[in-house]
């Protein structure tokens, strides 16, 4: 069985392959959601794409974000630290000039 190492504490350990944690790409179109930023940026991103391709597209940007967090009332972030998603909203709306 491999091992690959792992830094733990300070030092080096190794583990086998059955305990390595496997990474989910962005793009891998899962629905999976878990109550982070990360997963909230993700799936944020895809809902403002989608509505903004859809019928609403000639909402401003405000009235656009509150149709995506509505979209997204759902989403675990989002209920656990609303105030933190819309920090993160703001953030990828400006960093990806989703405008």
């Amino acid at each position: 069985m491999s091992q690959r190492p792992q830094f733990k504490s300070g030092s080096w350990h190794h583990i086998d392959a059955k305990t390595a944690v496997s990474f989910i790409s962005p793009d891998a179109g899962t629905d999976r959601v878990f109550d982070n930023a990360d997963s909230f940026a993700m799936v944020f991103d895809r809902t403002w794409k989608q509505l903004r391709g859809s019928n609403k597209a000639d909402l401003s940007q405000e009235e656009h974000l509150e149709a995506v967090l509505e979209a997204m009332a759902d989403h675990p972030f989002l209920i656990s630290s609303p105030d933190m998603a819309r920090q993160v909203a703001a953030f990828r709306i400006r960093l990806l000039e989703l405008a």
